[in-house]
């Protein structure tokens, strides 16, 4: 019986193979490694400039307190205003404004 040598291949061949397999499946995982921290660093990115810009409007809202006292007047206002201008309105946790106590300024004393 001859055996077709096309049908064998050699250890030295044979080891080669595997090692350029090796070498496309670590090429392969490489480049999703890649792909994956462009991902991550771009959500992060993206999360900050959000928290950023909600940061910034914060800061940039004009805050007036009304109190819920019905004789106040802010109350009253609101009681009058159209449908439409308390849409705008929004409810916020003003402690933080009502504790800053305002700047005194030395009275001049000549």
């Amino acid at each position: 019986m001859i055996q077709d040598k096309a049908l064998r291949t050699s250890w030295a061949r044979k080891m080669k193979e595997r090692q350029e397999r090796k070498l496309v499946r670590d090429l392969a995982r490489q480049l999703q490694e890649g792909k994956r921290r462009e991902r991550e660093e771009k959500k992060r990115r993206r999360e900050e400039n959000l928290k950023r810009r909600l940061e910034n409007e914060r800061k940039a809202e004009i805050v007036q307190v009304v109190s819920r006292r019905p004789r106040a007047r802010g109350y009253r206002r609101l009681k009058r205003a159209k449908k439409k201008q308390l849409r705008r309105v929004e409810k916020r946790d003003t402690l933080a404004l009502l504790q800053k106590t305002p700047v005194r300024r030395k009275a001049a004393t000549d």
